[in-house]
């Protein structure tokens, strides 16, 4: 019987100490630093068209903003109210196909509802349908069908508050629903990216910190350890996101927190589908409220700047707390009161600073940057170069895959690498249905025999993760199991508790969940 993964995708401790030792003694093609999303496409792209590849990065796997985000793989519907209707169009095709080929497991259509309340006059109604209907024209040029992703339509109030029992009656005429693709968790995706990468032969590092890079390598030291060596390589991808500009002094980068709220299970009770909240005083700006499957809601994001230095994790000051909540009761027959958020999260978006094209930027990156608010900067990203080294920047989590194609692109042309053209697009990450040996897990899973839970998290690969539940089923919170956290670390690369607890899974979220699940996750490591 067929291995129900592939055993090159496992990241694990001993893998890692192995491929550290050779990676100190070899020339690469192409080093990458950075695993967020970006950087884990990279080390993907690059592998797959045949290169040496290591990645490498001072924590974990989505330890910066990939995990912070909003769960959404958007059609750039926000972007086409600017104006930009490139970015727009291109987030609809990298929407399309996580959603049809690379992670159909972890990428799902999602229902969105934007409540008509009075605060939302009958001319925004009409720019607003009218934007989701250029939007559903954006769904059809990219290809991706509408069983796939439905059309927009106009609701009454009664449907409203069907998928929204809780919508304050008062006043409210219907609702527009719209649907966009949705993330189980953003940082599974990265996770999914990197193993995939590692599978095609890229050297998967964490807790690898550069201290410095250059166009022919970096001088990196073990977090582990604290042993310092070097890596060469002939070709080097900066895509460390927000902390770019420390290892690339051309990047100017102009930092924007985006505040999630987590709340407690029975908060917003009954709520079906993800809610466009109008911020009061905008005219085109919506926070949102998710509904998560283990009962609790996220609302979010705020969109502020950031000065100073950059911090590994993001604090969350209480205004934001006060705002997002402001918003949210805007619409609610009752209010949310602050003792029913139980957690808050930040992430930091890297937008660009510089007005205009960044001196050395290729030809197919862009940047359409002011000196005004942050919600007013471009999404798109740029590549900049020179002398061997590449920095990607800017974008956002649904065109991760065009960034890294762009990147590898820029840095085979530049260090004249011998490559094949891109792959990504037709590879399905791990877990997806077809992935490698995956595929008798793959008809298991669809056959219903599994719980759905598993299924909804780890695709194809829910069978194997299942026998390793039943041999250790004991709960360590939401519904996650000691099976679970023993395939992060066999398989995920999960080195410690902050791995299992605040990126493999999201246990960690919730300040008094992380605690009761630290007990368990140690004895895992153990």
């Amino acid at each position: 019987m067929d291995s129900p993964i592939d055993p090159a995708s496992s990241l694990n401790a001993a893998r890692r100490a192995r491929e550290l030792r050779r990676v100190a003694e070899e020339r690469l093609d192409v080093l990458v630093v950075g695993l967020g999303v970006t950087g884990a496409g990279a080390a993907l792209d690059a592998a797959s068209r045949g290169l040496s590849v290591a990645a490498i990065d001072a924590h974990d796997l989505a330890f910066g903003t990939s995990r912070w985000s909003s769960k959404l793989v958007h059609g750039g519907l926000r972007y086409l109210a600017r104006g930009q209707v490139g970015v727009a169009h291109e987030s609809a095709v990298e929407r399309g196909i996580l959603l049809r080929r690379t992670a159909p497991h972890l990428v799902k259509a999602h229902p969105y509802l934007l409540p008509l309340t009075p605060g939302v006059s009958r001319a925004q109604e009409a720019l607003v349908l009218a934007g989701y209907r250029v939007g559903d024209g954006l769904r059809a040029a990219a290809r991706t069908p509408r069983h796939l992703l439905p059309g927009p339509s106009r609701l009454d109030a009664a449907r409203a508050r069907r998928l929204a029992p809780f919508l304050e009656p008062d006043g409210l005429r219907g609702g527009l629903l719209s649907w966009d693709g949705r993330l189980v968790d953003d940082a599974r995706l990265v996770v999914a990216v990197a193993r995939t990468a590692a599978a095609h032969g890229a050297r998967v590092l964490t807790r690898c910190r550069a201290l410095e890079l250059t166009g022919r390598g970096a001088r990196v030291r073990d977090e582990l350890t604290g042993e310092e060596f070097e890596i060469r390589a002939r070709a080097v991808v900066n895509a460390t996101g927000v902390w770019a500009g420390g290892l690339d002094p051309r990047v100017r980068l102009r930092p924007s927190r985006g505040t999630h709220l987590v709340l407690r299970p029975g908060t917003v009770p009954g709520l079906a589908a993800g809610l466009h909240l109008p911020v009061p005083g905008e005219r085109n700006r919506f926070a949102l409220l998710l509904p998560q499957a283990d009962g609790r809601a996220y609302v979010g994001l705020t969109d502020e700047p950031v000065d100073g230095p950059v911090p590994d994790v993001p604090d969350v000051p209480e205004e934001d707390v006060r705002a997002l909540l402001d918003v949210l009761n805007a619409v609610l027959g009752t209010p949310v009161r602050r003792e029913a958020v139980a957690g808050a999260y930040a992430g930091l978006r890297p937008l660009l600073a510089a007005s205009g094209r960044p001196r050395g930027t290729g030809s197919t990156a862009g940047v359409e940057s002011t000196g005004g608010r942050t919600s007013d900067l471009s999404r798109r990203h740029a590549v900049l170069f020179g002398d061997g080294l590449v920095t990607v920047v800017g974008g956002k989590l649904t065109t991760y895959r065009r960034m890294a194609q762009d990147a590898v692109d820029r840095a085979v042309a530049e260090a004249r690498l011998t490559a094949g053209p891109c792959r990504t697009a037709r590879i399905p990450l791990a877990g997806a249905p077809g992935a490698g040996r995956a595929r008798r897990a793959g008809r298991r899973a669809e056959g219903g025999d599994l719980p759905a839970r598993l299924v909804e998290r780890y695709g194809s690969e829910a069978a194997a993760v299942h026998d390793l539940v039943r041999a250790h089923p004991e709960e360590v919170g939401l519904g996650i199991t000691k099976g679970e956290l023993l395939w992060s670390v066999l398989h995920e690369g999960a080195l410690d508790e902050s791995d299992l607890l605040d990126r493999r899974t999201r246990i960690g979220l919730v300040p008094e969940d992380r605690e009761a699940a630290l007990p368990a996750a140690r004895d895992t490591l153990g």
